[in-house]
């Protein structure tokens, strides 16, 4: 398996990857932010992007999510398996707004339609929360399942109120965001996520913005639904939690995978000396 090249998942035992993304190019005018970004997610499995600021991570994020449009490349989300609850079940198999498996490929003209369902295939937690300032708690959560999705408002709402409460936020469902915590704003980043019933959750260096007192509690509650089997792509600065949750690391510099591996391999012994300088000095700062 080539370093730069991360088109099988280590250990990965599914053979068709929910997740497969090939030569993804994306350019700022004439900044070309991503060269030819290749990696797979499997189902149930944990990608972690790690490397210096600049280097493409979130914008690979935003093209998943469709917030971005990609210049060239593929992107192929696999059916979801089964249309499960997001309350409990198999965590494998939510999506159920998108149960077909669907390719985009940006070197052809996409349309809006085409966009939205790709948004639809994802969702994303952000570094600086991004809740409407002028809703609820509880609004936030549901607007998107209603308002974008067409869900039942009732159903919605039920779902949602059993989510606060998993992450200890019931009492909070009629505050505004200026009235909680860095902590809890993430919290119900994380729950409005989980509200779309997403087939993957992609996390944005969700704790970056947080007092590190609070830091704890949300990478305790991601490492939760990576157990529950949540396939996830996690952005972080937080190695030790990259090598707890994750099931493969991929440390991206230049706009380019420059090497992929599992944690232990990759952490310990890195095989490319750009990623041995980038570990030495995010772990020996001083």
């Amino acid at each position: 398996m080539s370093p730069a090249d991360p088109s099988t998942t280590t250990g990965q035992t599914d053979a068709a990857p929910l997740l497969r993304v090939r030569g993804l190019q994306k350019s700022f005018g004439s900044n070309r932010v991503l060269e030819s970004v290749d990696l797979t997610v499997g189902r149930g499995r944990v990608l972690a992007l790690i490397g210096p600021s600049g280097s493409g991570k979130t914008t690979i994020l935003r093209c998943l999510n469709g917030l971005e449009l990609p210049d060239g490349g593929t992107i192929e989300v696999a059916a979801a398996l089964v249309a499960d609850r997001v309350g409990g079940g198999t965590a494998a198999g939510r999506g159920a707004a998108s149960s077909a498996s669907v390719t985009f490929d940006f070197a052809a003209k996409t349309s809006p339609k085409q966009l939205g369902a790709l948004r639809d295939r994802s969702a994303m937690v952000f570094q600086h929360y991004n809740l409407f300032p002028h809703k609820t708690v509880l609004q936030n959560v549901i607007e998107g399942p209603v308002i974008v999705q067409r869900r039942p408002a009732a159903e919605v709402t039920a779902e949602a109120l059993a989510l606060l409460a998993r992450v200890g936020l019931t009492d909070k469902q009629g505050s505004f965001p200026f009235e909680l915590s860095g902590g809890q704003q993430q919290r119900v980043g994380i729950v409005r996520a989980l509200a779309l019933r997403p087939q993957l959750l992609l996390f944005d260096e969700p704790t970056s913005a947080l007092d590190p007192e609070l830091v704890g509690d949300v990478l305790r509650l991601i490492k939760e639904l990576a157990d529950e089997g949540w396939s996830m792509v996690i952005v972080t600065h937080e190695l030790e939690f990259a090598r707890e949750v994750a099931h493969e690391i991929a440390f991206v510099d230049g706009g380019v995978i420059v090497e992929h591996g599992e944690p232990k391999q990759l952490l310990r012994h890195p095989q490319q000396e750009r990623t041995r300088q980038f570990l030495h000095r995010l772990l020996h700062p001083f």
